[in-house]
């Protein structure tokens, strides 16, 4: 247990971190509500929810472990499935589902609400809550709560994307306008929050508190994340801690805390739902830094979006932050958000002739590593071996 003010204790508290160079990143879990006082540090949540509680050790069997190769900007083993293909039949009729859910009387409403579900995508989210609750089952398909949650998981995402895009001031998404740029930004807003507000009813219906509380806290973060992008310092701006701290939250909480949620609406002990939250938070994290480094590397054509986007929106990103470490004069574009005429050019140019882009690799690789291995608490099943896949795919995605 970890001491509390005025003689209380926590039992159900834990610590994790991860370390980059020589910089150790903690974060602290709890189920149970605790005074935000006691998260004084810069490292350290309000509500992370690594949840481990005193059921007893996390199993280590090495003959349950999936096999990890250390290659992981390889292609993945021609022996692990497709993780799209293996929920195919599951993730049908999730997009007809959906634009039922959120069907309203309002039609200029329900049209914006929608628009992103008429996009083509692979439903990476849903994907990923369907295979954390199968491969938590031994490869038992996902029950109707786990599928509901896989929808509620997507249109949380969703209504993520609208108010991005609006912040961000965005002309595109995956290719085609944005929805506020076809019915404005106060219906886009409105559509965004109808969709939190659907999810949040279907969310209360699957009768599981702790699962409430999960999702309530991706929500949470997520507004975090955002704010810390748009009002960052301009020290902060520099700091790797404040760049992976956003990511976090912006990225990878949903699918860290949907993971997990998936592990507990199975029924599943903590030591189970806790490694499908360190699995899910670390491939997000990894999705994230790809996407980061995709800005650089990509075209318009095949990310949807104008390539080195984030500097135009005066973002710092791995890349460009590991690049400052051998051009130090990066910093000061940096902290001006890249506002001055020539400023991304001379950046973009920096990056490409550093080391920065192979850093930025390296990290992603170290978190898809750290993921793959908290499959090793998981039966052996197609569903955790589809798991791993994605790994390698994260890795290796294109858009």
């Amino acid at each position: 247990p970890i001491s509390l003010p005025r003689g209380r204790t926590c039992p159900m508290m834990r610590v994790h971190g991860f370390r980059l160079g020589n910089k150790m990143h903690v974060f602290a879990s709890h189920r149970s509500m605790v005074p935000r006082s006691l998260y004084s540090s810069k490292h350290i949540g309000t509500r992370r929810s690594f949840c481990i509680s005193s059921a007893g050790p996390v199993p280590n069997d090495a003959s349950n472990r999936p096999a990890i190769t250390i290659a992981m900007r390889q292609s993945p083993p021609e022996s692990l499935p497709d993780a799209f293909k293996l929920v195919a039949s599951q993730l049908r009729p999730l997009d007809h589902s959906i634009k039922e859910l959120v069907g309203t009387d309002h039609p200029v409403l329900a049209a914006a609400a929608q628009h992103f579900f008429a996009l083509a995508g692979k439903r990476f989210r849903p994907t990923l809550v369907l295979l954390a609750a199968s491969a938590s089952g031994g490869g038992s398909e996902a029950d109707p709560r786990q599928r509901r949650l896989a929808e509620i998981t997507e249109m949380i995402h969703a209504a993520s994307l609208l108010h991005d895009d609006v912040i961000d001031l965005a002309d595109t998404r995956r290719g085609v306008k944005a929805a506020h740029k076809i019915y404005g930004n106060k219906v886009a807003v409105l559509a965004g929050d109808f969709l939190l507000a659907r999810a949040s009813v279907l969310l209360a219906r699957l009768g599981d508190v702790y699962v409430v509380e999960l999702l309530a806290t991706v929500i949470e973060e997520m507004v975090q994340g955002e704010m810390m992008q748009v009002r960052a310092t301009p020290s902060e701006l520099l700091e790797f801690d404040h760049y992976l701290s956003k990511t976090y939250r912006k990225t990878a909480a949903l699918m860290a805390l949907s993971c997990e949620a998936a592990g507990v609406l199975g029924g599943h002990p903590p030591h189970v739902t806790a490694a499908l939250q360190a699995y899910g938070r670390h491939l997000g994290i990894a999705y994230q830094i790809v996407d980061d480094m995709l800005d650089f590397t990509g075209s318009e054509e095949v990310l949807g979006k104008p390539a080195l986007s984030d500097m135009e929106q005066g973002l710092a990103t791995a890349p460009t932050l590991f690049a400052a470490e051998e051009h130090p004069q990066i910093q000061e574009v940096i902290t001006r958000r890249f506002k001055n005429e020539g400023d991304v050019a001379m950046v973009s140019d920096l990056v490409r002739r550093s080391n920065g882009m192979s850093k930025t690799a390296d990290l992603a690789i170290s978190h898809a590593r750290q993921a793959a291995d908290a499959l090793g608490v998981l039966p052996p099943s197609a569903a955790r071996d589809a798991l791993l896949r994605l790994c390698f795919d994260v890795l290796n995605r294109s858009a």
